[in-house]
C-alpha cells in the first residue's frame, strides 16, 4: 500500500465534475478519483478547517466515532471496477478492528477530519494514477530495467538464500 495526501480538489475542463487528488510523499504520481460536488464541498471544508454551526454529515459520523470511543485507524482505497473506485474505513474500539465499506470520497472527508491516513493499494495506484515528475519517472523505470537485465537466476537464488537465514 502507498499513503496519500489530499493535494485538492479540481475540476474536469470538460464536465466541470469535481476531482479528489491525491499524491503520494514523493510527489511522483497522482490519484484523480471523480467525486460529487457535495463530496466536494465536505473536503474542501476539511482541508480548509472550516467548522460548520451545526455538524455535516461527516462531522456526525467523527462525533460518533468519539462518542463511542472508536478511532479511525486508516482509510484504505482498495480497488478499482469499472471506473469506481472501492474504499474501507479501518475503526478501532480497543483491541477490536472492523473494516467497513465506504465511498472514497466519503472515507476522504472523514480522514482529514480525523487526521488519518490514506493508504491506496498499489494495483490501483499503478491502474489508475498519473506521473507528476515523469523524468523522475522515467529514471526510476530506466533504473529497474538496467537492474532487471543483468540480474541472473543465480543472483537470485543467493539473494533468496541470504535472507533466509
Amino acid at each position: 500500500m502507498i499513503e496519500m495526501k489530499v493535494a485538492g480538489i479540481a475540476l474536469d475542463a470538460i464536465t466541470r465534475s469535481p476531482i479528489v487528488l491525491l499524491k503520494d510523499s514523493l510527489d511522483r504520481r497522482a490519484l484523480p478519483i471523480y467525486i460529487g460536488q457535495e463530496q466536494a464541498k465536505a473536503i474542501m471544508g476539511a482541508l480548509d478547517h472550516q467548522k460548520p454551526p451545526r455538524p455535516l454529515t461527516h462531522d456526525l459520523m467523527v462525533n460518533v466515532l468519539e462518542a463511542w470511543d472508536m478511532t479511525l485507524d486508516k482509510v484504505i482505497i482498495h480497488s478499482l471496477q469499472k471506473d469506481t473506485f472501492y474504499a474501507a474505513l479501518i475503526l478501532q474500539q480497543g483491541d477490536v478492528k472492523k473494516e467497513i465499506d465506504s465511498r472514497p470520497s466519503d472515507a476522504i472527508a472523514i480522514a482529514l477530519r480525523t487526521n488519518t491516513p490514506i493508504w491506496v493499494m498499489e494495483e490501483v495506484v499503478a491502474d489508475a494514477s498519473i506521473p507528476v515528475d515523469r523524468d523522475a519517472d522515467e529514471a526510476e523505470q530506466q533504473a529497474f530495467r538496467e537492474f532487471v537485465s543483468n540480474l541472473s537466476p543465480e543472483d537470485l537464488i543467493k539473494r533468496f538464500d541470504n535472507t533466509e537465514g
